[in-house]
């Protein structure tokens, strides 16, 4: 019972809970960079779907650095969606970096020192190195039991391995029983054994034990017996983020604050350090730099000091491509009284590459709406999609979004299998939307407190005058 009750917590700490973008695995697009009508999460936006591909294909030939991307428009027209798709084009090896433009003056530590971090962040360093391993077939473990049972007593052993061509025994320590132990390795176990940490990897199971069905399981992995030299040379990629590497070196921080997240200010000269170190490594072919993707979201909300800070790191030789995303209009600009196209100063803008997205037609909400209610798992009749679908027209995508886990609940309540008409109109007139809201507000506005309407009434008729 006990065994039942802890598989089961832990097929629980894997459920995923479902974002407002968990459905986007993808920018979409063919092998020609054309966008897919529907494909892997994305609808419409064609023009700025292909603009993005173009970006992506920019950032994986890695030569170009300090390019920056705008993508503009009206909110819930899938700015953070295409954004999200180019990360998971990326794929893991690519360092993608996102933050909010509001993050940079909440954090404990300096508007440029936040900057730095994030454009660190969104650069990786391939680091080659070459390790000594030892790799072949189990053909018997030894293990020789203490006779007394104390704590003090050493377990030690016998490891025969073998290749096609040599085999060899090797004495083991308690270590090494150990980890032999933990792997669960067993004669006709394929092992790969790292000479410098004593890491050992099971690479699967060897054919020529194909026939012995008890020590099998559906999942085992059959691989060929290792040919050669027990004793090999293997080159070991390892990617870490520019950022990693400060945090470590940084005599104050050190390792832990890689876990903690709480990195504090690095000093310019830490970084100077590494910059110089991660230069000598390029040129003897041990490490490539890969530049990734920082994405700052609603970047409106940057000020001044932050798009000057901007515009000069955009110029250095190790920037990542960066991609911002705002939804304002002609609007002022934050720390200064004059006003700029999406209150980015002009000079920031010019550097620039602008992709605008267009809102939604009907067509494409339905679409859009169809996927979440897959990924939400939510089954629903005909007429009820045609009211939804009805209903973001008429208010907005991300308010007929919200309805559909809302009315599931309504559908559980009454004990139904699919949401309905009524379930769907039901969550409707029990939440509210912004246009219905606001006239509510208008109408009862005299009954709420700081009530501003009437003073500005007030105001423009005394101008009037």
């Amino acid at each position: 019972m006990a065994e039942l009750k802890l598989s089961e917590s832990r097929d629980l700490t894997r459920i995923e809970r479902i974002g407002a973008h968990s459905h986007i695995r993808g920018l979409g697009l063919d092998d020609t960079l054309e966008a897919r009508e529907v494909s892997q999460g994305m609808v419409g936006q064609k023009a700025a779907r292909k603009a993005a591909g173009v970006i992506l294909e920019m950032i994986r030939e890695g030569k170009i650095a300090g390019r920056a991307v705008l993508l503009a428009g009206q909110p819930g027209t899938g700015k953070t969606a295409i954004a999200m798709g180019m990360a998971k084009a990326l794929g893991e090896e690519t360092p993608f970096a996102m933050m909010a433009g509001s993050e940079i003056f909440s954090l404990e530590m300096n508007k440029t020192e936040a900057l730095t971090q994030a454009f660190r962040k969104a650069i990786g360093v391939r680091i080659k190195e070459e390790t000594e391993i030892i790799e072949g077939e189990v053909v018997e473990i030894q293990i020789d039991r203490p006779s007394s049972a104390s704590a003090s007593a050493v377990k030690t052993g016998k490891l025969t391995l073998k290749t096609t061509e040599m085999e060899t025994i090797y004495d083991l320590g308690t270590k090494m029983i150990e980890g032999l132990s933990k792997e669960k390795v067993q004669s006709g176990d394929v092992i790969a054994i790292d000479k410098a940490s004593g890491k050992i990897t099971k690479l699967g199971r060897s054919f020529a034990r194909s026939r012995d069905y008890d020590a099998m399981g559906p999942h085992t992995k059959f691989v060929q017996c290792p040919d050669g030299e027990l004793q090999k040379r293997k080159e070991v990629v390892h990617c870490v983020t520019l950022h990693e590497i400060d945090v470590i070196n940084s005599r104050t921080q050190g390792f832990l604050a890689l876990f903690t997240g709480d990195t504090g200010e690095i000093r310019s000269e830490v970084r100077e350090q590494i910059d110089g170190k991660v230069a000598e490594w390029r040129e003897e072919g041990k490490a490539e730099i890969v530049p990734g993707v920082l994405f700052i979201d609603e970047v409106h909300m940057l000020d001044i000091e932050c798009f000057s800070f901007l515009n000069r790191a955009l110029e250095n030789d190790m920037a990542p491509i960066l991609v911002v995303a705002t939804n304002r209009g002609i609007t002022r600009i934050r720390g200064t009284n004059y006003k700029s196209p999406h209150g980015i100063p002009i000079d920031f803008l010019d550097r620039l590459l602008i992709i605008s997205t267009k809102p939604y037609d009907e067509n494409d909400m339905r679409q859009i709406l169809d996927i979440r209610r897959e990924e939400e798992d939510v089954e629903m009749s005909e007429e009820a999609k045609y009211l939804l679908t009805k209903i973001a027209v008429e208010t907005s995508l991300r308010y007929a979004i919200h309805l559909i886990t809302a009315a599931s609940l309504a559908c559980l309540k009454r004990k139904g299998k699919l949401v309905e008409l009524e379930d769907v109109s039901r969550v409707y007139q029990l939440f509210m939307d912004v246009k219905r809201s606001t006239q509510f507000l208008m109408e009862y506005q005299e009954q709420f407190m700081f009530n501003e309407v009437t003073v500005e009434v007030d105001e423009e008729d005394t101008i009037a005058e």
